[in-house]
């Protein structure tokens, strides 16, 4: 089938055979989304506005959103705060190369950053993505033993069900049987994993749960350069909620046995699950630290991988003497201007009250579902509400029911899971558990 594509002084339209596609048709046969098939996509919902909790649909459709964009929106949309901190610095510049340069905006998300962060961490480096923060934080670990004269500690060692991210440093820590990534098993570093945490968050700690871990330790310590892991909730991977004293006997293992840790907070930190980092939970600080997602409140894509003045001081011993990593956008004026407002807003402590609301909430509320034959499972920590099916779910199907329900959520596999903004409204977090219950009777 020939395309021709046409451009006029408003927009590119593109002909097939003599028909004008709508953004929709458009979309389907040429935008690719993410996690979704090309030949049969998943359907995509046309977006023309958002604000508060709500995202507009081009239909006319307000859905209340149960997602905070991929848990990054923490504020909502549209935020007044953050609207006036991008608009102030756009009109200054936008972008200035990192290398050689330096700027207010990155100073002024740095500072409170460090300060906000677990005790010791003395250093940012700023990135595009919390996959690339990953990739950053390994490269850390790497380098960190290399010039140390221990090339030989060139191993990372996570719990399963983790996931870290899309690109290749971040996959090879992703659980290898379970994850997305099994297809790419013969590619990848051949990392050492330990089996997950099972202890949940509100049980007594068993300490069979630690016990794989320590002989890895003990087995392995020579060739491990970090550990790393998701804090308190295991996100992607499973949603799966587990007890601090893990997180904390990561730590001392670490501890004993010379090994770097690093926690991912890219979804756990800023208050998501009740602590303003779920290494909070268990009163540790690790040695490298990756944040993202809510730093800017879902504004732009910006990370940052924190480490320890040791850390940075090991990496750049010796040869080459310098990080070998910059990103084109490291440090981006704009989005660290609208990161320093976010965290603005986070240091009001406001969120401490709106995610505890929250959790009493969902408690309540989701409470209802296991009475659903269709449930496994039904768990809640901070502004996080999970509910997991026995079966996959059918996402297209179960996503056409919630949008006629007037709500955006986004199930995956077996979990239909909602992270709602912060400033939520009890009323509005009622139609999204209610939502969810209806949705799931139905199965």
């Amino acid at each position: 089938m020939r395309t021709t594509q046409v451009v006029n002084s408003d927009h590119l339209q593109t002909f097939t055979s003599g028909h004008i596609l709508n953004n929709t048709e458009f979309d389907k046969r040429h935008i690719w989304h993410p996690y979704t098939s090309a030949t049969n996509p998943l359907p995509c919902y046309e977006v023309s506005g958002a604000d508060g909790v709500y995202i507009h649909l081009a239909s006319g459709k307000a859905l209340v959103d149960g997602m905070s964009s991929w848990w990054a929106a923490i504020h909502g949309y549209n935020h007044p705060r953050l609207n006036q901190a991008a608009h102030a610095q756009i009109d200054k510049f936008s972008h200035v190369m990192f290398g050689g340069l330096t700027h207010d905006p990155a100073v002024q998300v740095c500072k409170p950053l460090l300060e906000m962060a677990p005790a010791g961490m003395e250093r940012v480096f700023l990135a595009d993505s919390g996959s690339v923060a990953v990739e950053v934080a390994l490269k850390m670990a790497l380098q960190y033993w290399a010039c140390q004269g221990r090339p030989d500690k060139h191993k990372i060692v996570t719990p399963r069900n983790g996931y870290h991210g899309d690109t290749f440093a971040a996959m090879s820590v992703c659980d290898p049987v379970n994850g997305m990534h099994s297809l790419f098993s013969e590619v990848l570093t051949k990392q050492l994993f330990a089996p997950a945490p099972q202890t949940r968050f509100d049980q007594t700690f068993s300490e069979d749960d630690i016990l794989p871990l320590e002989q890895l330790f003990a087995e392995h310590h020579h060739e491990m350069a970090a550990l790393i892991i998701e804090p308190v909730v295991q996100g992607a991977g499973g949603m799966r909620i587990y007890h601090p004293e893990y997180l904390k006997r990561c730590r001392q293992l670490c501890d004993n046995y010379d090994v770097l840790l690093i926690c991912d907070e890219i979804a756990t930190g800023f208050g998501r699950t009740g602590k303003l980092f779920g290494c909070d939970h268990a009163h540790i600080s690790p040695d490298i630290m990756c944040v993202g997602k809510a730093l800017t409140g879902g504004y732009m894509t910006l990370a940052a991988t924190l480490c320890t003045e040791d850390v940075a001081l090991g990496v750049c011993q010796g040869e080459p003497g310098v990080f070998m990593h910059g990103p084109t956008y490291m440090g981006n004026p704009l989005a660290c201007a609208v990161a320093s407002e976010s965290l603005a807003l986070i240091r009001e402590n406001h969120w401490q009250q709106q995610v505890s609301t929250i959790e009493q909430q969902l408690h309540q509320e989701l409470a209802q579902c296991r009475s659903l034959a269709c449930v496994k499972d039904v768990r809640v920590l901070g502004a996080i509400g999970v509910v997991e099916t026995h079966q996959p779910v059918d996402v297209a199907r179960l996503q056409k029911h919630f949008v006629e329900a007037g709500v955006w959520i986004r199930p995956f596999n077996k979990l239909v899971y909602i992270m709602p903004p912060y400033i939520i409204k009890p009323d509005q977090l009622s139609q999204l558990t209610q939502a969810i219950y209806h949705a799931l009777g139905h199965l």
